[in-house]
């Protein structure tokens, strides 16, 4: 993937509780510019992270037996953009969630990353020479 003038500088914060998904994720942002917070493996330390504290999230649907929608809800509320990257298919995902961009694992990790740059594109509007 070419690097993308947008995710430079965008803070991500990455909540996903399988440890190398997140980890190659991450790294694959970083080595694009973003800051990345995470990954975060547990829903109350993501609630925790609410208040500004990230510009895009990168969501797993279900940290070790947890469900992330209560954070998700605040998401929302926020209007803080983010996308599911789960092993959840569409028929699991509540009503309220089906216009969420969704990746399935194992998920392309460049259309998340290009989903994240997309994002992240009106808060980090690129530098005109």
């Amino acid at each position: 993937m070419n690097r993308q003038a947008p995710i430079e500088g965008c803070r991500v914060l990455i909540v996903e509780d399988e440890y190398l998904l997140g980890d190659d994720l991450a790294n694959a942002l970083r080595s694009l510019g973003a800051y990345v917070i995470g990954p975060i493996s547990e829903v109350a330390q993501a609630m925790s992270m609410t208040h500004d504290s990230f510009d895009v999230a990168v969501l797993d649907i279900n940290l070790r037996g947890a469900s992330i929608y209560p954070f998700v809800d605040e998401l929302r509320r926020m209007k803080k953009p983010f996308i599911f990257a789960t092993g959840y298919g569409a028929d699991m995902i509540p009503d309220r969630f089906q216009d969420v961009r969704r990746w399935e694992k194992p998920y392309p990790l460049d259309n998340v990353i290009a989903d994240v740059a997309e994002m992240c594109g009106p808060l980090n509007p690129p530098i005109v020479a």
